[in-house]
């Protein structure tokens, strides 16, 4: 039985309680073995310097994410198109809650940034995932929203990258992605849980992260790593 109610206290939980690992190892252990983006996708917040750009207080949002995937397929131009970014607003302006903007196939600018951000945070979208560059840094950090990327740079997209589709199938490294597939990201990666098993996969992440605590405090108390791991099931 679910220990959630609705999407919004599911992914309220995985925030909370999971972190990549345990769910990565689920993942593996039910022959999805291919589910993390490439390690160079990484929290905005961990690539800059936060103290510079936020104020003290408050709860801290930029460091994990999760929420279903909305895909966007973006292609890289060479001069100015005939439409400026392709269908970047319109795929913007139709995020729904919970949701993850997920975007690739552009890689000579910045996919990201200060006025996107805007929007998705009004839109109660979950954060964003760019198989590229964000820009604006300063601005996105202090909108206390999580963005994920390789790297910062301030190369404008809109004479390089035309968005040419959304919620559509992509691939980024080694993963496929689907339109409302489960993405959950944080500061050891970012991954995806295929919609159609993402229940199943979550309760025995639960379960994993659950059991890690009482190997973690048996070793504390005393336990050798070896008796820890034989009586917990670990190995």
């Amino acid at each position: 039985m679910a220990l959630w109610k609705n999407d919004e206290e599911m992914f309220a939980l995985m925030k909370e309680t999971l972190y990549t690992p345990v769910v990565g190892d689920i993942l593996d252990q039910m022959g999805y073995k291919h589910q993390f983006l490439p390690a160079e996708i990484r929290p905005l917040a961990a690539l800059a310097p936060v103290q510079a750009y936020i104020k003290e207080g408050g709860e801290d949002n930029r460091l994990k994410l999760a929420g279903f995937a909305c895909t966007i397929l973006e292609n890289d131009v060479f001069e100015e198109p005939k439409k400026p970014f392709g269908y970047l607003t319109e795929a913007l302006d139709q995020l729904k809650p919970n949701e993850i903007y997920v975007a690739t196939g552009a890689h000579n600018s910045a996919l990201w940034g200060e006025l996107l951000t805007t929007t998705a945070k009004v839109r109660g979208a979950a954060g964003a995932v760019l198989d590229g560059y964000t820009r604006d840094t300063p601005q996105v950090i202090g909108l206390n929203f999580p963005v994920f990327a390789r790297a910062c740079w301030a190369q404008d997209s809109s004479v390089r990258t035309y968005v040419c589709d959304y919620r559509c199938t992509i691939e980024i490294g080694q993963v496929t992605i689907g339109d409302g597939d489960v993405v959950f990201g944080d500061v050891d990666g970012v991954l995806v849980i295929p919609r159609e098993i993402h229940e199943q996969v979550l309760e025995k992440a639960f379960v994993k992260a659950a059991g890690e605590k009482t190997v973690r405090a048996a070793i504390e108390n005393g336990m050798t790593a070896t008796e820890a791991f034989a009586k917990y099931g670990i190995l």
